[in-house]
C-alpha cells in the first residue's frame, strides 16, 4: 500500500519502533490503550475500536490497562464489555442518535448525555467493573479555587475565564483551579502514573459499581455546556467536569512502563488509537502548538508507544472533508437527519482505518513508521 494513499498514519516512539523492526507487532505486547476526549471525534475510530477488542487484543488475552477521557472513557467502557465489538456498535448507533432543541439548555444536554450512557452501561455494570482482564481507569477534572462548588453560571464562567488566562501563561499555572480525579480499577496498581508526573494534583477514587456511570458521565461534561456533577458516591466531594481539560490526548508517563517491560517478558507497548495524529496535552492547549507532547521535553514519554490516526488523505475523502466535530450539530442545527447519515457514513469509512492497521500487523512495515 503507497504512504501516500493510506488511510492511516503510524507514529511509533523509538522503543517500539526498535521493537517493531525486531519482532512486529503482537496483540500481547499492548498493556495500555490511551483513548482521547474529543466528543464526536472518536466514531471515526468505532469500526478499529471493534476490530481490536473483538479480535485482535481478545485473542491474545493479558491484563491491560484501559485509561480514557470524555468520549475517550466511554469507548473504553464498550472495550470492558463482554462483547466489546457489541458495545462499540451500540456506542456508535446511541452517539449519532443524540438529538436537541434549537437552543438546548446546560440541563437538556446533561438529560440526553445521561440517558445515553444509561441506554450503554446500564445493562452491562458488572461484567465492565469485574472485566477478568481490562483495568478500566476513568480521568476527570475537579474544581479548585472559583471552581470549587460554583452556584450560579456567572460564577462558573468567571472560574472558567480565570482559568484560561492562567493557562495562557503556563500550562501548570492551570493546576490552581483544577485537578485530575480518576476512577481508577483497584486491581491495577498503575504504579507508572501514581508517581507526581506534572503539576496537576491526582486522587485516586475506586471505580465501583455505584459510581461507574456518574464517573463516565462527568468524565464527559463539557463546562458551561453541561451541568456540573457534584455528587459521585464512592468519590470526594467536589464539583467535577471533563477530564479532557487537563487531559485531552492524555500525555501521560507512558515510558515508565519501560522499566516493567526490563523486568518481565511483556514488551509493554502502549497502543494508541487516535483520531489525529499528535497528542495536545489538555483542552485548553489546543491553541499552543509548542505545547504538543511530541515538542515538550516530555517527548520521552511516548518512547513505547505506537500511535495509528487517519491520514490527511483520508479525511479529505469523508463528507465536508472532515472527521465528526461538535460543529456538526450548528452546521446541520434542527435537520438532524442530515447530521446522522453523514455521521454514519463516516463510520462506515472508518473500516478502511481497521483494515490498514490490520494489514500492518500481519504484514509490518518498520519504514512506515514515523516518528513522533
Amino acid at each position: 500500500m503507497s504512504l501516500t494513499k493510506s488511510p492511516i498514519i503510524l507514529r511509533a516512539g523509538p522503543k517500539a519502533a526498535e521493537h517493531i523492526r525486531k519482532n512486529g507487532l503482537q496483540a500481547s505486547d499492548i498493556a495500555v490503550i490511551p483513548a482521547a476526549a474529543g466528543g464526536p471525534k472518536g466514531l471515526i475510530l468505532n469500526e478499529l475500536d471493534q476490530w481490536l477488542f473483538g479480535d485482535w487484543l481478545a485473542n491474545s488475552p493479558r491484563q491491560r490497562s484501559l485509561i480514557g477521557a470524555s468520549i475517550g472513557s466511554w469507548r473504553m467502557a464498550a472495550a470492558s464489555m463482554a462483547d466489546p465489538a457489541k458495545g462499540f456498535k451500540r456506542l456508535a448507533d446511541l452517539y449519532c442518535q443524540q438529538t436537541y432543541s434549537a437552543k438546548p439548555s446546560s440541563s437538556e444536554v446533561t438529560q440526553v448525555l445521561s440517558d445515553l450512557l444509561h441506554e450503554l452501561v446500564n445493562a452491562h455494570i458488572d461484567e465492565i467493573v469485574d472485566q477478568p482482564l481490562h483495568r478500566l481507569h476513568i480521568l476527570t477534572i475537579k474544581g479548585r479555587g472559583l471552581l470549587r462548588a460554583p452556584q450560579r453560571s456567572f460564577s462558573t464562567k468567571a472560574g472558567f475565564a480565570a482559568a484560561t488566562l492562567a493557562n495562557i501563561t503556563s500550562r501548570s499555572n492551570l493546576a490552581r483551579h483544577m485537578e485530575r480525579v480518576i476512577f481508577s480499577d483497584q486491581r491495577d496498581n498503575l504504579a507508572w502514573m501514581k508517581t507526581k508526573f506534572d503539576a496537576f494534583p491526582s486522587e485516586f477514587a475506586a471505580l465501583t459499581k455505584a459510581n461507574l456511570q456518574t464517573a463516565l458521565l462527568a468524565s464527559g461534561t463539557l463546562p458551561l455546556i453541561m451541568d456540573p456533577v457534584r455528587h459521585i458516591p464512592d468519590a470526594p466531594a467536589g464539583t467535577y467536569w471533563d477530564g479532557g481539560l487537563i487531559d485531552y490526548h492524555l500525555a501521560l508517563p507512558y515510558s515508565r512502563l519501560c522499566m516493567q517491560a526490563a523486568q518481565s517478558t511483556s514488551a509493554n507497548l502502549v497502543l494508541y488509537p487516535h483520531f489525529t495524529d499528535h497528542i495536545i496535552p489538555g483542552w485548553l492547549d489546543k491553541a499552543f502548538a509548542w505545547r504538543r507532547a511530541h515538542k515538550g521535553k516530555n517527548l520521552h514519554w511516548l518512547d513505547n508507544v505506537v500511535l495509528v490516526a487517519p491520514s490527511s488523505e483520508f479525511v479529505r475523502s469523508l463528507p465536508r472533508q472532515k472527521i465528526p466535530d461538535r460543529n456538526d450539530f450548528v452546521f446541520h442545527g434542527l435537520n438532524h437527519g442530515a447530521r446522522i447519515a453523514e455521521w454514519q457514513q463516516t463510520i462506515g469509512a472508518s473500516a478502511q482505518i481497521r483494515d490498514a492497521f490490520a494489514e500492518f500487523v500481519n504484514n509490518p512495515n518498520p519504514e512506515s513508521l514515523q516518528k513522533f
